[in-house]
């Protein structure tokens, strides 16, 4: 793919949910939600100050990461869905 965000966007792959709960139950794909979790594809170079200084991104190609349900704007790149928001949208990387 030949896809670079720019500035403070990261481009997600979200990570499929669980299809069964804890106790086993099966949930149906009109019950499921679509996951906040996801795996950063690419990096934008960062965001910039007034002064033209460059903020370099916190996060990085290969991350997990946990943002908003409502969080970036969906595309599809080469038949796969992704989304792309800014940085700031996420709430944290998962270790």
């Amino acid at each position: 793919m030949a896809f670079k965000p720019l500035h403070d966007r990261v481009l997600v792959k979200r990570i499929a949910a669980t299809e069964k709960t804890i106790g086993g139950l099966i949930i149906p794909e009109s019950a499921k939600e679509k996951p906040a979790e996801g795996e950063i594809v690419s990096v934008g170079e960062g965001a910039r100050k007034d002064s033209g200084e460059l903020i370099a991104p916190s996060v990085k190609a290969g991350d997990r990461i946990l943002f908003g349900k409502w969080s970036g704007t969906e595309v599809k790149l080469d038949g796969e869905e992704l989304l792309i928001m800014k940085e700031s949208d996420i709430m944290g990387i998962i270790s």
